[in-house]
């Protein structure tokens, strides 16, 4: 039963994590090996408490990273545009400052 429910659990990160990074390859490589690097440090918990724990924890990464996390993407002006969706609705989004967005862009060159 655990099994199915943790594969089931990793998929849904995943697909998360394609959809809210869509378009980002440093984003979706990284966010992809935590993903994975998490599930592999508990593959061999066999208390059912702490794998019901830790399968509650997976469905609410899955719920956060689609509901409050949003990508900024510089646009023609030099700036920076958020486009929330439908599943953000409801959230409070806290936009960060150009300065940080634009250490994080060098960043991603380097």
């Amino acid at each position: 039963m655990a099994g199915g429910e943790a594969l089931s659990a990793y998929r849904a990160l995943l697909r998360a994590t394609r959809k809210t990074f869509a378009g980002d390859a440093l984003m979706l490589t990284q966010s992809a090996l935590e993903v994975r690097n998490k599930f592999e440090e508990n593959r061999r918990v066999s208390s059912e408490a702490e794998i019901r724990r830790l399968l509650d924890e997976a469905r609410e990464a899955s719920h956060f990273i689609l509901t409050m996390i949003v990508q900024a993407k510089r646009n023609s002006r030099g700036g920076f545009e958020v486009k929330p969706i439908k599943e953000h609705a409801g959230a409070t989004l806290e936009i960060p400052s150009e300065e940080l967005l634009s250490e994080t862009t060098r960043a991603k060159k380097c």
